[in-house]
């Protein structure tokens, strides 16, 4: 089995980026013989195509990168795989997509989008996204490392820390969050709550957003917004220096921040929905809230990174949801739960770590995707003895 893969190489900090490249390492671990290259590069694409002769080219991201995943291997005759996220609905490529043997998804809830979306079910499989569980690690609040984020976020040790990682924070919840802080505060413990978001601009006026409710509802003291550009290699400890992950996520395909906070054994708090449904376990990982609201539009406005020309408007037949909203009185709830007590705290982080080992470490999807190949395209898995 010869697999080219396809994404952010050589791999950015970022989520779609990191799912390819844990992939691109549990094939190697299997004796895999594979190679990676970036999905926009179109001449070493083609390079890899002519000498290598990939068996199947595995693309990672949404559909609107279908020329990129598919279109241009298929145009030197390579067989196309794409694993694919959710982007709130599929406003094109239908018919490239039908047409394919093969489609990977990254939860049931993503391949529900694809189905509603026009894309034939029969093709699709659940392929997870991987997690490294030998970085992402419990950790003791004693290890220096640890000790150190909490000191430079401001994080005292007697302070409960509650975290959200996001591209921004208002998209995982933490508008949500806030407002239930809000609710709780004169009756939990001191606590600091902790938002890390990527630099880029379109957050910056979300930020601005985000810290002006923390002002209106009186917490913005506790509220910590840290911005800079981290490498993965600092993530773990991250998550090793909160108590709590929170991320009662607006629109998510897959989560996986949540299922790296649990493979570092903190109990998350998020939303029951979407990817979350396939990763966490309401009352044993995570409590999940219920759905408040469903965010619903009639008509959007695309353009040419949608294969359209600018300002086309596409009508649906049907409302699509593009957005939840995670009920703030749960949220409150299980926050308040959480809060008053460390041993169910702990209960919970061993089970999130015990459930991302047996279903989400890199190498059990890597494995899960080889038996897939074999299964659906009937390309044999032979060892590469040189790997």
């Amino acid at each position: 089995m010869k697999v080219l893969v396809l994404y952010d190489y050589p791999p950015s900090p970022g989520g779609l980026a990191t799912q390819g490249d844990l992939l691109y390492k549990g094939l190697q671990e299997l004796g895999v013989d594979v190679h990676a290259v970036h999905f926009e590069s179109a001449q070493e694409k083609e390079w890899y195509y002519r000498w290598f002769k990939p068996d199947v080219v595995v693309g990672v991201g949404y559909w609107g990168y279908t020329p990129h995943l598919v279109l241009h291997p298929q145009r030197y005759g390579v067989q196309p795989v794409p694993w694919l996220v959710a982007d709130g609905y599929i406003a094109n490529y239908q018919e490239v997509l039908n047409a394919l043997p093969l489609i990977l998804v990254t939860s049931n809830w993503v391949k529900e989008m694809y189905v509603r979306d026009g894309i034939s079910g029969d093709k699709i499989e659940v392929l997870p996204v991987g997690c490294d569980t030998d970085s992402f690690r419990p950790y003791s609040k004693d290890d220096p490392k640890i000790q150190a984020v909490r000191e430079s976020l401001g994080v005292s040790p007697d302070q409960l820390m509650i975290l959200t990682v996001g591209g921004d924070a208002a998209s995982k919840g933490a508008q949500e969050v806030m407002q239930a802080l809000a609710i709780i505060e004169a009756k939990a413990p001191d606590w600091k709550y902790v938002c890390k978001v990527w630099p880029q601009p379109r957050t910056k006026a979300q930020n601005l957003l985000d810290l002006e409710l923390a002002t209106h509802l009186g917490i913005d003291k506790n509220v910590v917004y840290t911005t800079n550009t981290i490498s993965r290699t600092f993530m773990p400890y991250l998550f090793g220096a909160c108590d709590i992950y929170a991320a009662p996520s607006r629109l998510e395909g897959f989560g996986m921040p949540q299922v790296e906070a649990g493979a570092c054994g903190k109990p998350v708090l998020s939303i029951k929905a979407m990817g979350m449904l396939d990763t966490l376990i309401h009352g044993e990982t995570a409590f999940l809230a219920e759905v408040a609201r469903k965010i619903v539009v009639n008509e959007v406005m695309l353009g040419e990174e949608s294969g359209f020309e600018d300002n086309h408007k596409v009508k649906f037949d049907v409302p699509r949801t593009v957005d939840y909203r995670a009920n703030v009185q749960d949220i409150a709830k299980y926050l308040k739960i959480l809060m008053a007590d460390s041993e169910l705290r702990d209960k919970m982080g061993k089970a999130g770590r015990e459930r991302v080992v047996a279903n989400f470490d890199y190498r059990v999807v890597a494995k899960r995707f080889v038996q897939i190949i074999s299964e659906k395209l009937g390309i044999p898995y032979i060892r590469n003895i040189k790997a």
